[in-house]
Order: structure tokens, then C-alpha cells, then sequence
């Protein structure tokens, strides 16, 4: 595994042990190659986590080992990285980090942390989000171009209510995430009803490319805008951040000219270094906008007031929200009311 070593971060140094540990088998990318990774793309990763409370996904022994979600801050991190107390839709409550420098990621990486999953808020206001997260998911029978459409028009909508500007990002997989910073004077509950707005307009643009639909056997073979990402609790995968999959993609920022012809798989652990230095980060300026929720608010309004669409179901784990539907999947629905009189 090799000795330890130290690695320097903005003039911090780390201790990072058994640096030739092998996270990636298939493209033998190593621990310190992973650490090295993102000191690389230090910035970049530091300005999507700044402050923010920030669950770690785990892999102490690789993509091929076991791996966990760490909320809590580990009982041994360093007195130098803050946290923030969160509370979750449970009722419990715990002290999650908050990276405030690039050290802080390479400490995270020592312990086998491959991807960040931040909250969309910062430390001194845990309740108010300041993005609104747009998750284009692609379900089976569609692939990334499929998203690429569908985060256009997305754009379109993004521009129509509220002059919004989005910022997208590869998920790391085949999907698209689009970003929005906003003023943090919502709650959850505002901004994910925002979301489901955005995610209806989507649908009657493009009814047989996109769906809000919660549940699978409903979905089809079109791109799912998961409007639950913007629940509490629930986290997208950094900017930056490594996916643990066999050949180590990345999380990739885009600009909207990139976006059409854009490989994801191009984007991983060996090419985002040199993507970064020549490039720097495209999405820098993002900290430097805040947007408001209002004309999407709006439109969710007409859409209750005016097409009786109401609130959607939420994640399985929460407690019963208030509006939300019976959140019963419709064949078992089905079978539990029983056969329909002729």
C-alpha cells in the first residue's frame, strides 16, 4: 500500500495513508491519484461546497469494496473544518462538515470519500436554500441526448419565468443537472414546489419526452425531472465530484455551448485535471447570482388554482406531508380498491 505521505493543499498538509491503494481496478487510479485529483480541481470543487453542509459517500477500499453515506462528521476530523447542525424530515438531527478549504476535501478523500453530495444551503442559514437543483434523469430506453433535448427546453422555461439563469453539469452518469442559484428566502417546501412547476412546464412542452411521474412502473421510456431532489435531506452529487463507477467518471460543469455535444464519459478522474487548468472553472461566476422563486411560484399556483395539480408524493422515508396524495404505487392501488363495477 505504500507509506504515508503528505500531501499540501493552499498551504495545509495532509497525511494521507496507504497512497497506492487501488480505488479504481479497472483503471488502476489509486488513492493518491484520487487525492491528487482534487487538489487539482481544488477551486473548482471548494466553490460548489463552500460552507455547505456536505454528506460524504464513502468507499474506504475502492469501487469494488463496501460503501456508506456519512452524515454525521466523523468523530476524528480535524478542529479546522466546521459544521453545521441540519435536522432531517425523521426529527433527528446531526453535525455535518462544512468545507471551507480545498484541505478539507483531501482529508475527506484520505478516508475514501469518492463523491460530496452538499445541501443547497450554507451553515449560517441551514433552512433557506440558495439553489434550486434540476435533475434530469434519464430512464430506461433514453440516454443522455434524450437530456441534453429536454435541458434545453428546460432553458427556455428556465428564461420565461423569472429571467432565471441555469448552470448544468453532468451527473456523472447519463444524466443532466441544471443549477440555480437563488435568493435564500424560500423554505424546502417553496423551492421544491418550484420544481414541480418547472418539471410540469417541461411536460406539457414535451409530453412524450419528459415525465414528473413519481413512480416507475408510470415513467415510461422519457426523462424524469425528479422534483424530490429539491426535498430536504435529499443531495446531488457535487460539481467535481468522482462517481463511483469502473472507469471513474466525474461530475463535469458545463457552459450551455458544451452541453449538445458533450461526452460524459469524457469527463473522469485522468481528463478533468487538464480540462481545469486550461479552462479554469466555467461555472465560477455562479456564487456572484441570486434569483427569485417568484414567477415560478406563480405558475404553480395557475397550476393548482387553474388544472387542480396539486402537491406530488414525496420520498418514501418521509413523514406524511401536508396536501400530498395517498402515496400508494397505482397497480397496487389498483389492486387494493379492486375490480371497477361494468
Amino acid at each position: 500500500m505504500g507509506d504515508a505521505v503528505e500531501l499540501e493543499a493552499a498551504g495545509r498538509k495532509v497525511r494521507l495513508s496507504s497512497p497506492d491503494k487501488i480505488f479504481f481496478p479497472e483503471r488502476g487510479f489509486t488513492k493518491r491519484d484520487l487525492a491528487e485529483y482534487y487538489i487539482a480541481v481544488g477551486p473548482g470543487i471548494l466553490r460548489a461546497l463552500r460552507n455547505r453542509p456536505t454528506t460524504l459517500e464513502r468507499y474506504p477500499d475502492g469501487v469494488t469494496g463496501e460503501s456508506f453515506f456519512q452524515k454525521r462528521a466523523p468523530k476524528n476530523m480535524p478542529d479546522w473544518i466546521p459544521t453545521a447542525h441540519i435536522t432531517f424530515p425523521s426529527g433527528r438531527s446531526a453535525d455535518e462538515m462544512c468545507p471551507t478549504e480545498v484541505a478539507a476535501v483531501l482529508w475527506a478523500a484520505q478516508y475514501g470519500t469518492l463523491t460530496f453530495h452538499p445541501w443547497p444551503v450554507r451553515r449560517d442559514d441551514v433552512d433557506s436554500p440558495d439553489e434550486l437543483r434540476i435533475d434530469l434523469d434519464p430512464q430506461p430506453g433514453t440516454d443522455y441526448h434524450d437530456a441534453v433535448r429536454a435541458a434545453h427546453e428546460l432553458r427556455e422555461v428556465l428564461h420565461e419565468y423569472g429571467d432565471l439563469r441555469g448552470f448544468p453539469k453532468t451527473s456523472g452518469g447519463r444524466g443532466l443537472h441544471v443549477f440555480v442559484p437563488i435568493e435564500p428566502r424560500w423554505t424546502f417546501t417553496q423551492v421544491r414546489r418550484a420544481a414541480i412547476a418547472v418539471g410540469r412546464e417541461l411536460e406539457r412542452r414535451m409530453p412524450e419526452q419528459v415525465t414528473t411521474a413519481w413512480w416507475k412502473e408510470e415513467r415510461g421510456e422519457k426523462i424524469f425531472v425528479d422534483y424530490n431532489q429539491t426535498a430536504r435531506d435529499r443531495t446531488i452529487a457535487s460539481a467535481y465530484s468522482v462517481r463511483p463507477r469502473p472507469h471513474a467518471p466525474v461530475s463535469a460543469p458545463l457552459t450551455w455551448d458544451e452541453v449538445p455535444d458533450a461526452v460524459p464519459r469524457d469527463f473522469d478522474l485522468a481528463t478533468m485535471p487538464a480540462r481545469f487548468a486550461q479552462l479554469g472553472d466555467v461555472h465560477a461566476d455562479m456564487d456572484e447570482h441570486a434569483y427569485s422563486l417568484e414567477a415560478l411560484l406563480e405558475l404553480a399556483s395557475r397550476d393548482e388554482h387553474d388544472h387542480g395539480l396539486g402537491d406530488l408524493p414525496y420520498p418514501p422515508e418521509y413523514p406524511k406531508m401536508p396536501g400530498e396524495p395517498k402515496r400508494v404505487q397505482p397497480s397496487r392501488a389498483k389492486k387494493e380498491n379492486g375490480p371497477t363495477a361494468p
